[in-house]
């Protein structure tokens, strides 16, 4: 087994995860603020899903005597638009499981099981939250602002002072 291979791919993981966190999260604040807040609880707790992502791939490359890097993937995206942000969130989703998949067979080629096996739990993970997030979408599709209303709806504060 090359170990440094194995790490490489770990790491591209890590960097994939970090970036998917602080993505949802930028998207946790703006859906709150916008009074949508039981799609903004969903993508906080996707982030958390995230994390503990990060901390399996982490202990990994430790396992395998390489270093952590904690680097994005790339820039957080400024999308406002609840619909938009869902979107993006599965297009995020389809393509880490797409990635994933090659990252396991890569690891199974390099004799790396233990790599593979996190990378293929990975896999169903993320294709877990892509149904998620596609189903929200869809959700708006078919019932259109009324959708977004109700979401809305139900982040208003409670009348007997419970909020």
């Amino acid at each position: 087994m090359d170990k440094a291979k194995s790490i490489d791919l770990l790491n591209a993981a890590v960097a994939d995860e970090l970036q998917a966190v602080h993505q949802y999260m930028y998207f946790h604040f703006h859906l709150d603020d916008q009074g949508f807040r039981p799609l903004a609880a969903l993508f906080k707790r996707i982030a958390v899903m995230e994390m503990v992502h990060v901390e399996t791939l982490a202990e990994r490359i430790l396992f395998l005597k390489g270093d952590v890097k904690m680097a994005l993937a790339g820039p957080v995206e400024p999308i406002q638009d609840a619909e938009a942000m869902l979107k993006k969130a599965a297009e995020m989703e389809e393509t880490s499981a797409s990635d994933y998949n090659k990252m396991a067979l890569e690891c199974a080629q390099n004799a790396d099981s233990a790599s593979k096996q996190i990378f293929e739990q990975l896999v169903k993970e993320e294709e877990e939250h892509y149904e998620i997030f596609d189903q929200q979408v869809d959700n708006i599709r078919r019932f259109g602002p009324s959708y977004l209303a109700l979401q809305s709806f139900n982040a208003a504060p409670d009348a007997a002072g419970g909020e």
